[in-house]
C-alpha cells in the first residue's frame, strides 16, 4: 500500500514517508520468510500483526489528505481477520482497541485540520462500525457454536460437543476415565408420568451429575436418557467413581419418581500399563458405551468396567468390594 500511494497526489510530499518505507521493506521480508521458512510460531505471528497494525496507522497519519488517511483504517480489517482466525480472543480484543484508537486519532486529525467536525464525527462512526465488524462476527460465531454444541434441555454438552472436548482432555491428562450412564426403564417414566415429568427427571439427573463431579470433569447428554462423564481419574479410582455417581443418580428425593442407571466405565491409565497404546477418543467412548449396555443387560443399577488396561472385575454398586 505504501508503494502504491507514494508519489501520488494523496501521498506524502517529497520522499516516501518513513512508515511507508519500513512497511514496504518489512512486508517484503515477511513475505520471503513466510514463503521460504516453516509456518511462524504464535509469538512470531503476533509480532507480525502488531507491527502491521502500528505501520498501517503511522503510514496514514503522515498523509496530507486527512480524509483519505482516515479511510486507510479499513486495512486493519485484514490484520483483524488474521487475528480472529489464528489467535485468541484476547489478541483480537487488543487489536480492536488499537483499531478504535486509530479511528479516534485519525478522526480528530480531520476535525483539527480545518475540516468539518460533523464530517469527522461521521467518519469516526463509520470506521468504528467497520473495524468492530470482525469482533462482532466472532462473538456471533461463538454463540452459534456454543448453541450447536450444547443440549437445550439440560444445558450440558451434546454428543458433538463431547466429541470435541474428549480429545482435548485426553491430550491434557495422562489418565482419563469415561463413564456412560443410561437411565433404567426410562420409557416407563414417560408412559406413567408423561413427557413433562420425564424432562424434569433428565434435568434433575444432569444437575446431580454436574454437582457430583469435580471442576475438571466434563458432563454431556449424548442421547435421550444417556449421559457421559469424562474426568482425569486413574484406574484405581475409576470403579469407585462410577459407583458414587451411580448412587448420586438414584439418590431418593421428595418425589414419587425414582430412577436408577446402568453405568459403563472405560479408563486408560498409563501408570497401570506403560506399554499399552493410548486409545483413540472414539475407542474410549465406545468401550464405555459397550460396558454400559452390558450393565443394562444384567438388570441395570450396575457398574461395569471395560478392560482397556489389565483386567478389572465387574461389580455391583450394592455389593461389597
Amino acid at each position: 500500500m505504501g508503494a502504491v500511494i507514494a508519489g501520488t497526489a494523496v501521498g506524502p510530499p517529497g520522499d516516501p514517508g518513513l512508515a511507508s518505507t519500513i512497511g514496504v521493506l518489512s512486508g517484503t521480508l515477511w513475505a520471503a520468510r513466510w514463503w521460504l521458512l516453516p509456518w511462524p510460531n504464535r509469538t512470531e505471528s503476533l509480532v507480525l500483526v502488531c507491527c502491521a497494525d502500528v505501520l498501517f496507522t503511522l503510514e496514514f497519519l503522515q498523509l496530507p489528505d486527512r480524509l483519505f488517511g482516515a479511510m486507510g483504517v479499513v486495512l486493519l480489517l485484514v490484520t483483524g481477520g488474521y487475528v480472529s482466525f489464528f489467535h485468541s480472543a484476547r489478541a483480537l480484543a487488543a487489536h480492536s482497541v488499537w483499531s478504535l484508537l486509530s479511528v479516534a486519532v485519525l478522526s480528530v486529525r480531520i476535525a483539527t485540520g480545518g475540516g468539518d467536525v460533523r464530517l469527522a464525527l461521521a467518519v469516526a462512526l463509520l470506521l468504528a462500525s467497520v473495524v468492530c465488524a470482525i469482533p462482532a462476527f466472532q462473538i456471533l460465531s461463538w454463540l452459534l457454536r456454543t448453541e450447536s454444541l450444547s443440549d437445550p434441555l439440560t444445558e450440558l454438552l451434546n454428543r458433538r460437543g463431547l466429541e470435541i472436548r474428549l480429545p482435548l482432555l485426553m491430550d491434557r491428562y495422562p489418565a482419563i476415565c469415561v463413564i456412560c450412564f443410561d437411565l433404567d426403564r426410562f420409557k416407563s417414566v414417560n408412559d406413567t408420568w408423561g413427557h413433562r415429568v420425564g424432562d424434569l427427571v433428565l434435568v434433575r439427573t444432569a444437575h446431580r451429575l454436574r454437582d457430583a463431579v469435580g471442576e475438571m470433569a466434563v458432563v454431556a447428554r449424548t442421547g435421550g436418557e444417556e449421559f457421559v462423564v469424562v474426568a482425569p481419574i486413574d484406574a484405581a479410582a475409576a470403579r469407585s467413581e462410577g459407583e458414587r455417581l451411580c448412587h448420586a443418580v438414584a439418590e431418593p428425593r421428595e418425589t414419587a419418581v425414582v430412577v436408577t442407571a446402568s453405568v459403563g466405565v472405560a479408563v486408560f491409565d498409563p501408570a497401570v500399563c506403560p506399554r499399552c497404546p493410548r486409545p483413540a477418543p472414539d475407542r474410549l467412548l465406545q468401550s464405555a458405551d459397550a460396558a454400559m449396555y452390558r450393565a443394562k443387560q444384567s438388570g441395570g443399577n450396575l457398574v461395569v468396567v471395560d478392560e482397556l488396561t489389565p483386567p478389572l472385575d465387574h461389580h455391583h454398586p450394592n455389593e461389597p468390594t
